[in-house]
């Protein structure tokens, strides 16, 4: 007879388990959650924005609404509309620009 150790499965961070129920609060089916305007969808379109939101803030040196502390002066301007195409459909997307368009 053969065993077959099973591997256990790793626990979820509590506060992201937190956090899933709290989104999943109004889950009544699966158009919720993968629909036209589903949660993933929204949550996909949050989090691209962010990160790049965040990496604009690297790229520059400092904060949005701050003193500029990079030596070419280089700010923010604005935002530009761009789509994200994939398995999930089209997903239109705010995407932060600075001055020179370097970013």
């Amino acid at each position: 007879m053969t065993y077959v150790k099973r591997i256990k499965r790793a626990k979820p961070d509590p506060e992201l388990v937190k956090l899933a129920d709290s989104l999943l609060a109004n889950y009544k089916k699966p158009e919720d959650l993968i629909g036209e305007n589903g949660l993933l969808k929204q949550l996909t379109k949050m989090l691209v924005e962010r990160a790049l939101e965040v990496e604009m803030t690297d790229h520059l040196g400092h904060d949005k609404s701050s003193a500029v502390t990079n030596d070419s002066k280089n700010t923010r301007n604005g935002h530009s509309a761009k789509t994200l195409k994939g398995d999930f459909g089209a997903l239109p997307l705010d995407i932060p620009r600075v001055r020179p368009g370097a970013f």
